[in-house]
């Protein structure tokens, strides 16, 4: 669980509701009529703008930023490839065959079996950038549903926002009715804003950071592989590895 994720949701959602509370209360904040324009109203929007098999999976990506399913860790990974490059190099390739077949990772194991399988190296890169371009691809489509659904929040808040001030300018006459009016003018704007603050663009930044941590250790992968295939000594691919962490984390297995 990603515990900066929720320490920033709790904590946001927590003051906000505690200064509510300070006030008037939460009872005057919650409006059925503006979480109709505003919530349901820029889910709508949307389906609207991505194809249904991408809004299925809204809940499904949420929880990712939260509770992410995949989480590099790097030195472990430089590890392992440092590990198969050094049995690959004292009992040839081949050697690999056995390992590889109780591989988890999915894109290392396919890596690895091009490689013993005798696959051409620029064929290895070649098939391994692609998978990892279609991921690229596919993560950043997913973050931009809730980049999208920061946008589209506010922009149903300013709509609730002029339904609002419409309603209470119709019934100047009755000074009852301008009261509930600029009520839903104010917090269509509030709930716009704490969509598109609090969770959504908040929320692909997150997925931006975890796409470019599996696209870093694919790149990795990649590298590592192509140095497993041509031989090269355990030590100079460790370094090659390391070149990809900060400095902080660069600690050689080898010292």
């Amino acid at each position: 669980m990603d515990l900066a994720t929720v320490i920033g949701l709790v904590g946001a959602l927590g003051l906000i509701v505690a200064a509510m509370a300070m006030g008037v209360g939460i009872g005057p904040y919650i409006d059925p009529q503006s979480v109709l324009i505003v919530v349901i109203g820029s889910i709508m929007t949307l389906f609207i703008n991505f194809k249904m098999e991408h809004m299925t999976q809204f809940a499904k990506v949420f929880m990712l930023a939260i509770k992410p399913s995949y989480q590099p860790d790097f030195p472990e990974l430089i590890k392992k490839l440092v590990e198969y490059a050094t049995q690959a190099r004292r009992d040839g390739i081949l050697a690999l065959e056995g390992p590889v077949a109780n591989e988890e990772d999915e894109f290392l194991k396919k890596g690895l079996s091009m490689a013993v399988d005798g696959n051409e190296p620029d064929t290895i890169r070649e098939l391994l950038e692609i998978d990892m371009e279609q991921m690229d691809e596919r993560h950043k489509t997913m973050a931009s549903i809730f980049s999208g659904w920061a946008g589209l929040a506010g922009a149903m808040g300013m709509i609730g926002t002029l339904v609002g001030l419409v309603a209470m300018l119709l019934n100047m006459a009755d000074p009852s009715a301008i009261g509930p009016a600029m009520a839903v003018a104010l917090l269509t704007t509030l709930y716009g804003a704490m969509i598109g603050n609090i969770f959504g663009g908040p929320i692909a930044g997150k997925l931006g950071l975890r796409n470019s941590d599996e696209i870093l250790a694919k790149t990795m992968i990649i590298e590592g592989i192509m140095s497993i295939q041509s031989g090269d000594n355990p030590r100079t691919l460790e370094a090659k590895l390391l070149s990809f962490l900060p400095p902080a984390q660069r600690q050689s297995q080898f010292e």
